[in-house]
């Protein structure tokens, strides 16, 4: 027998009380579209990569390519984007530019995130 089939309610009762609880708690639409954009950003490997050598200890973009045996090209491409999702920050000391992690909710997320793989 097909279990997927056994997950699929085959009722027509409608729990209103338990719907308008929920809809009464639920956010506005663009909190949903820009918290899918924030997943968006942990959806690439190089993006996570450079996100977790960042949770670690900050970096200028020469050595995080060093450190992906990538070119800084590419990750500098990286870190625009995450910086504009508000992922990191950097701070330019004379020519050279640091990266680390915009606060301390993305270090939350990648420790909720490796204990949740591990689990």
């Amino acid at each position: 027998m097909n279990d997927d089939k056994q997950l699929i309610c085959d009722c027509e009762v409608i729990h209103g009380e338990v719907v308008d609880k929920v809809k009464g708690m639920m956010p506005p639409g663009k909190d949903f579209y820009d918290l899918a954009n924030l997943y968006k950003m942990f959806s690439d490997n190089t993006r996570v990569r450079i996100l977790w050598a960042l949770y670690c200890n900050e970096m200028c973009v020469c050595d995080l390519a060093v450190l992906l045996n990538m070119t800084k090209s590419a990750i500098s491409h990286q870190l625009k984007s995450l910086r504009l999702a508000n992922l990191v920050k950097y701070d330019k000391q004379g020519k050279v530019v640091y990266y680390s992690l915009a606060d301390i909710h993305i270090k939350e997320i990648f420790e909720k995130g490796f204990e949740h793989i591990h689990e």
